[in-house]
């Protein structure tokens, strides 16, 4: 009988946000795959869970994901876990979620911290659509990037590390315009938690003398959409 893959969300900071199901799950489990297993074991001693835990991340997903897909298949529960926040969102954890889904294994995942929807919900933007990038390229095709997401009409965020934070908004400044609204979310849920609001331009200048730390989520308006009068006017032209 084939066991089941459980992707447990664990807090992006605050420990009272790990759900009982979370640690329930994590306690009966045969395995945590954990991204890194010395981030990890504070975390399951505070709720005593003494379930095995190896390391899972990407500098090994490649030579382990069939192994680990075998013991499932053959019964075994294993929980997949990451330092922070939901496993699979800018984070390794999609290859062995695909490679159950290809064997027919169960693949259940559980409701819990991520920070993006916090930083979503406290832009003030809208957000009943939003595109999510993760964290922008480094070099190679970062301006393409930038100038595509400048296009975007829906509000979209980026991950971002406090060293790049005040490069990348003005990136974003010179892609989108310095009026652009935008946020920036750090240290969700933790003790320094803070979201800065303004436009892109006030937001670079913010951050040039206020130097940020911790973990940093991004989230920038989408293009305006031109005035209606632009459109009856283009359609006029389009007439004649």
């Amino acid at each position: 009988m084939a066991g089941k893959l459980y992707i447990v969300p664990t807090p992006v900071g605050n420990l009272e946000d790990m759900t009982p199901r979370a640690v329930k799950v994590l306690g009966k489990a045969d395995l945590i795959l954990a991204e890194d297993t010395r981030t990890s074991a504070p975390l399951l001693k505070r709720f005593e869970i003494s379930t095995p835990m190896m390391a899972h991340h990407k500098f090994n997903e490649h030579s382990t994901v069939n192994s680990l897909a075998e013991r499932i298949a053959a019964g075994e529960t294993i929980a997949l876990i990451s330092d922070a926040g939901t496993r699979g969102i800018s984070d390794p954890g999609f290859m062995l979620s695909r490679r159950c889904r290809e064997l027919d294994i169960p693949v259940e995942t559980l409701p819990g911290a991520t920070a993006l929807i916090p930083a979503l919900v406290n832009s003030g933007l809208p957000i009943d659509r939003f595109c999510f990038e993760g964290f922008l390229p480094q070099k190679k095709g970062r301006r393409t990037r930038l100038e595509e997401l400048a296009q975007e009409a829906r509000t979209f965020a980026v991950y971002e590390s406090p060293l790049r934070l005040v490069k990348t908004l003005r990136e974003l400044a010179e892609c989108c315009g310095e009026e652009r609204p935008a946020s920036v979310s750090r240290e969700i849920s933790k003790l320094h938690d803070s979201t800065v609001r303004g436009t892109l331009g006030e937001l670079v200048r913010y951050f040039e003398v206020n130097t940020p730390r911790g973990e940093i989520v991004i989230v920038v308006g989408g293009k305006p959409e031109p005035p209606k009068s632009e459109h009856r006017n283009k359609y006029k032209d389009t007439e004649k």
